[in-house]
């Protein structure tokens, strides 16, 4: 049973309370880009818009329908993107990864508050749950960056 009180402790207040307020989850009309993740794992999909302005992230919007982890990720995310280059988002998803899976440093600043799910390390089929947001909004990111250098 103690298995089931450690899966217990993960799902702290903290968690939990980030889960039940995601920020911008109104998908953006006209987004420069859109991304749709799916993890094949649990089922989790995630789908994020943005738009970019002068090298930036502008506007945000997410549908989220995930584990609490990965919607504590989301809530996370949706609350820093704003105002972030996609070479702050790839290098916040990156070290998310490394985070959960090899112990490493938490993502930098605005990202930091990820690390409320250090917990999940151990925890390796909740990995890709909590990856998704991040990983979608990389890749829309960068593509809606080309898109504006185009």
């Amino acid at each position: 049973m103690s298995g089931d009180n450690d899966l217990i402790k993960l799902y702290s207040t903290r968690i939990l309370a980030l889960a039940a307020d995601i920020p911008n989850t109104e998908r953006l009309a006209q987004p420069d880009a859109t991304v749709k993740k799916r993890s094949p794992l649990c089922g989790s999909t995630v789908t994020v818009d943005l738009q970019v302005a002068d090298g930036k992230v502008s506007a945000f919007g997410q549908d989220v329908k995930a584990c609490a982890l990965g919607q504590a990720a989301a809530s996370v995310v949706g609350g820093a993107i704003v105002g972030t280059t996609s070479e702050q988002i790839a290098e916040a998803r990156d070290a998310l990864k490394a985070m959960l899976k090899s112990d490493g440093p938490t993502p930098p600043a605005p990202f930091d508050g990820l690390e409320v799910l250090r917990p999940a390390s151990a925890y390796k089929n909740r990995h890709a749950s909590i990856l998704l947001t991040l990983e979608a909004a990389a890749d829309a990111a960068e593509q809606a960056m080309k898109a504006h250098c185009a």
